[in-house]
Parts: structure tokens; C-alpha cells; sequence
């Protein structure tokens, strides 16, 4: 699975949401191999949106569609800067990969020297969903360089601050603290969502 992370100043939420609307009613019928989409705002004014596709060939030719380019034009009118994109040809899911029912969202971005440490914490979670049940599961992609980027989806934000104190075991507390140091965290307390 392929995805792509597309971030920008907002202070007009509500208009990238009509925007984004009407991505999903006039162009996801045509834009071959997309699977989903998660969208939010932080309270500090941080459009979040991580696009899911079968394949990076698949986005790409969305993107080279004409339509697709006068919508984006539609889209960064709508944002107070320029999109940053990131891309990540390799993206795996866990537990559930997420839901259109999420309540709240984390997505966290940061950087790993050894790409194998996301992987060993995605190994981890087998016993995530019995010791942490409002976590529905989440996407991560890393890049060549270590950069990653992952979702979170929760039930709701409430059961996920009282997860968050909760001690994880010291093989997972180990990992998590390498894979996770000077990670920067956006809280989508308002996500929406498209799905295909």
C-alpha cells in the first residue's frame, strides 16, 4: 500500500472540507486503485490528510488526471500555505488499519535511524488490543531515510488519554521510546474521513 501525507497551515476548516467533499463526490469514482482518506485540523491551525492507494503508480496517475490538478488548485486556495507531501511506497497496516468510526486521531511523524525498529514495534501488537482496546489500529509508512509517519485511530480521545498512562511492557516501553524520540505528534480531535 502506498500513501501519501499532505500537510498545510488552515484556519478555514470548514472550506477544505467542502473542498474535500467534493473530491469524493465528483473525482474518487475515477481515481483507480484509491482506497481511503483520513483528514483533520489540529487545534494549531494544522491541515493533516493521509491519502491511501493500492500502489505510488496508481497516485500518480490521479494526480496527472486534469481534474484532479484544477481541484488541488481549489484545494491550496483553501490553505494558508503551500502543501508539504510526503510519500511512502511501503505502508503497513495494524490491528484493524483504522475506521471510518474513529473518534479521535493521532498521527505521529518522526525519524528512526534503523527502519526495523517501526517494524519490530508493529510486531508488537498482538497483545495491543487487549491491553489497550481503544486503539481500532492505524497505518505507517517509513521512507529510505528513517522518516516515518503513522496514524492512529481511536474510539474516542477520552479512552486514549486514559490509555496513554497506562505502562507498557518493558520489551514494547524499550522500542517505543527509540522509535518514538523527537516525534512530533497532531491531534485530530474532529478527523473526517473518505473511504472508496
Amino acid at each position: 500500500m502506498f500513501i501519501q501525507v499532505m500537510q498545510a497551515p488552515c484556519r478555514r476548516p470548514d472550506d477544505v472540507r467542502a473542498v474535500l467533499d467534493t473530491w469524493s463526490s465528483e473525482l474518487a469514482a475515477g481515481a483507480k486503485g484509491w482506497l481511503g482518506a483520513t483528514f483533520g485540523v489540529t487545534d494549531d491551525d494544522q491541515f493533516v490528510a493521509v491519502v491511501r492507494f493500492n500502489s505510488r503508480e496508481e497516485a500518480m496517475a490521479n494526480s496527472a488526471r486534469p481534474e484532479q490538478d484544477a481541484w488541488a488548485a481549489k484545494l491550496a486556495a483553501a490553505l494558508d500555505a503551500p502543501l508539504e507531501f510526503h510519500d511512502y511506497d511501503d505502508a503497513m497496516t495494524f490491528l484493524d488499519g483504522g475506521s471510518d468510526d474513529a473518534g479521535f486521531v493521532q498521527v505521529i511523524q518522526g525519524k528512526v535511524d534503523d527502519r526495523r525498529l517501526i517494524e519490530t514495534l508493529m510486531s508488537t501488537t498482538d497483545d495491543l488490543r487487549e491491553m489497550r482496546p481503544e486503539v481500532i489500529g492505524g497505518v505507517v509508512g517509513v521512507a529510505d531515510d528513517g522518516t516515518f509517519t503513522q496514524t492512529v485511530a481511536f474510539t474516542d480521545e477520552e479512552s486514549a488519554r486514559k490509555g496513554e498512562r497506562l505502562e507498557p511492557p518493558p520489551e514494547v516501553r524499550d522500542v517505543l521510546g527509540k522509535a518514538m524520540a523527537g516525534a512530533r505528534y497532531y491531534d485530530l480531535r474532529h478527523p473526517w474521513f473518505a473511504s472508496a
